[in-house]
């Protein structure tokens, strides 16, 4: 082989590495990345100097490379300029579908300045579709996420573009508001073209409200600075909204005036834009980008016709033998850059994931260690409540003490629920809570709970009214317990804010198919109402119709908030119908299956037949630092026949069961000293057998582990009923003997 032979196929190879390399880089995402980033810049410049062929043409190429690299970032900004060259080409429709495509992606990827952008398009859209009422929630929409990231100088655009939106409703003191906020941000940040456009619009919105001579001064402000800086179309729209205002005014020769100003430079814009969509551009668009490629394919023919040359060959070789040369050192260079950056950016997000980690622990702790004392704390004191009024029903009392006593056992136990409901709204609002249907008598649930309430409807002088439908059965299937809560929340409110006046409870069939019917509940109040405004935030939490409602009625703003998550729970809906001073109608719509009616059990009295003798030997062991607490567990016990020795701290607690056999310890968890865990820990150390349960307002799932893990053979959460409490001592001192004989 000679030696030019070989020179030629050593060059052949390196020119391929080149090739190989070159393509290497082409494929690498970030080169890609900063491709599709100018790409859509230039496409935004084409758009502003209104080539929208060219503008289209950018989009589409940045659009595949996008997808080639899944760019979801990349792709929705695309999406989003694509939906605003097609609003401004005036396709409304396609520019919905392009926007639509647009938010899903930038939603999933949580780009919130980007989605604000494509909110802000969204209701320049609707708005020329006349759909302003649309309009208006995505420009509200647009405005709250920019003001979330900070960008004040993108919000003074959005609030010009409600003011607009507001002034087409005819709602013209909110449209001054936001006008004004446009107008003070323009300023802040030198926004002339904003600025301009929203003194004008003020303008008419001031002269609307009767602020003839200031509005005519703020519109004719905006116009000065529109014309200063040759803001046609801010001009073209000034000139019309002026005419407006001097026809209002009375002014018609002025108004005529601007009018004719605004179709003489308003025909110019339209000219300019036909010219820039006419087909004769979109055809030499198209020539131009056919033209280059016949460039380029001449060039290729001509660059391979000189290949057949042995001296040009070489020529080229050698060339590329030098570009090969750069590139590599290029690309060596390039991915050490890459390397370090991304080295760099790995440890900057390891270590925001470690804090970050860290936070979410801390408050993890932070929040189970406040639910635990919170939920002890309501508990505790509702167990002294729940337990001496049924002491107090077992006592004989008096014919008219009895319906107290009724409606404070009701109030109780549904105070427990509420308390467990408010300690777990973030559960409800994950749709975590459990359904327990059951057989139960419709009508009468809503009646007790009428009586339940009506002390506190008489209180109000308030007129109870309950209307039931014949059509409907009495007895169904479904979870009772969340209808009751349902039913007191929404009547309670009714009762808060109606004073001497009327409610109306009803409920009737709206469906029936087969068992399965839709049932409709109405509470219905002549009260205070509430306003519009009020009405789309009443059902978050802790939402509240002002600060002096607040004062005046009180309560905590969740119990609507626990409503609207119980129905949705139970798969039905709520709705709300309200005039301010005239009174509110909340109507909720649940499923329920209908039941035959059940007989009521006969209530067990499980200590009756036990022979005293037997009963005399159980001994036991309750351990509880609240001295009322103390005092009616023992009253339960003896009423039962128990006799039981009472310990108020842990310490004691360990002692005793060393020094006796008991058959069973009724443990308190919060105490001083060593709490109830410490102490069943130790206790087990020397007695694995014995029956220790942990008598405790603590509920909180996510502290059930620690109760098995200490050594609880069971817990009975405090307040408990009489019969559950029963049963379960029953069962751990008889029961097991019995099934053992």
């Amino acid at each position: 082989m000679s030696q030019i032979t070989k020179y030629i196929c050593a060059i052949i190879c390196l020119f391929s590495i080149s090739i190989s390399s070159q393509n290497e880089i082409s494929e690498d995402p970030e080169t890609i990345q900063i491709s599709i980033d100018y790409k859509i810049d230039q496409a935004q410049k084409d758009i502003e100097n209104s080539d929208y062929f060219e503008a289209q043409k950018k989009l589409e190429d940045a659009l595949v490379l996008a997808e080639q690299i899944s760019s979801k970032k990349s792709i929705g900004i695309i999406y989003s300029k694509m939906g605003k060259l097609q609003y401004i080409i005036e396709e409304p429709d396609d520019a919905l579908v392009s926007l639509f495509k647009a938010n899903e992606i930038q939603r999933l990827a949580k780009d919130d300045v980007n989605l604000a952008e494509t909110y802000k398009v969204l209701g320049n859209v609707y708005s020329s579709k006349k759909d302003y009422r649309q309009a208006l929630d995505y420009f509200i929409s647009s405005k709250s996420l920019f003001e979330q990231e900070g960008l004040n100088d993108f919000v003074s655009e959005v609030l010009l573009y409600e003011g607009k939106t507001l002034i087409k409703l005819e709602d013209f003191n909110n449209a001054k508001k936001q006008l004004e906020k446009s107008i003070s941000l323009a300023t802040r940040y030198e926004l002339n073209k904003i600025k301009s456009s929203a003194m004008i619009y003020n303008g008419y919105a001031l002269v609307k409200l009767g602020q003839t001579d200031v509005g005519l001064q703020t519109a004719n402000d905006g116009l000065k600075i529109a014309k200063e800086y040759g803001f046609n179309t801010v001009l073209s729209n000034g000139f019309l909204v002026l005419s407006d205002i001097n026809q209002i005014i009375g002014n018609y020769k002025e108004s005529n005036a601007f009018l004719k100003q605004h179709m003489t430079l308003s025909d110019s814009l339209l000219e300019l834009k036909r010219e820039s969509l006419s087909p004769e551009k979109r055809i030499q668009v198209l020539l131009n980008n056919q033209t280059e490629f016949q460039k380029q394919q001449a060039a290729d023919l001509e660059e391979q016709k000189e290949a057949n040359s042995l001296s040009k060959l070489t020529t080229i070789l050698s060339i590329a033998l030098i570009t090969i040369l750069s590139l590599l050192t290029l690309s060596l260079y390039k991915n050490n850059n890459i390397r370090l950056k991304t080295n760099n950016m790995l440890h900057k997000k390891n270590g925001e994931l470690i804090i970050a980690k860290e936070k979410a622990e801390l408050a993890s702790k932070t929040k189970a260690n406040f639910l635990s004392t919170v939920t002890h704390e309501l508990r505790t004191p509702l167990y002294a409540v729940t337990g001496l009024t049924n002491m107090l029903l077992d006592e004989d009392p008096k014919p008219n003490q009895l319906q107290h006593l009724k409606s404070l056992k009701f109030s109780g136990e549904y105070l427990l629920t509420f308390i467990n409901d408010i300690l777990q709204i973030n559960k409800i609002e994950a749709n975590k809570v459990d359904i327990e249907p059951e057989n139960f008598n419709l009508k009468k649930k809503i009646t007790n709970v009428i009586a339940a309430l009506n002390n506190s409807a008489l209180d109000n002088n308030i007129q109870m009214h309950f209307e039931y439908d014949s059509d409907l059965p009495e007895t169904f299937n479904a979870d009772q317990l969340k209808i009751s809560q349902i039913l007191i929340n929404l009547i309670g409110n009714s009762i808060k804010f109606t004073k001497d006046g009327d409610i109306w409870v009803r409920a009737y069939k709206l469906k029936q198919d087969g068992d399965n019917y839709l049932v409709r509940f109405e509470i219905e109040d002549n009260g205070i109402g509430i306003s519009k405004e009020k009405q789309e935030m009443l059902f978050e939490s802790f939402a509240q119709g002002s600060i002096q409602i607040n004062r005046k009625y009180g309560g905590t703003g969740l119990g609507l908030s626990i409503v609207k998550g119980l129905i949705e729970i139970l798969k039905g809906k709520i709705y709300l119908k309200s005039e301010l001073g005239k009174g509110s109608t909340f109507t909720f719509e649940i499923p329920v299956k209908y039941a035959e009616a059940v007989a009521k059990p006969k209530k067990v009295e499980y200590f009756n037949n036990i022979d005293e003798l037997e009963l005399s030997n159980i001994k036991i062991l309750v351990v509880e630092d609240n001295k009322i607490n103390q005092m009616i567990t023992k009253k339960i016990l003896n009423k039962m026949k128990l006799n039981c020795e009472v310990v108020d701290n842990g310490e004691d607690a360990v002692s005793k069961a060393k020094e006796t056999t008991y058959d069973v310890i009724l443990m308190d968890i919060h105490m001083p000293g060593i709490s109830g865990l410490e102490a069943t820990k130790l206790i087990r150390g020397f007695d694995k057998n014995i029956t220790i349960f942990a008598l405790t307002a603590v509920t909180l799932e996510d502290k059930m582990h620690e109760f098995d893990e200490a050594g609880f053979t069971d817990i009975i959460s405090k307040p408990f009923k009489q019969e559950d409490f029963e049963k379960k001592l029953y069962e751990a001192l008889i029961g097991g003997k019995t099934e053992s004989a």
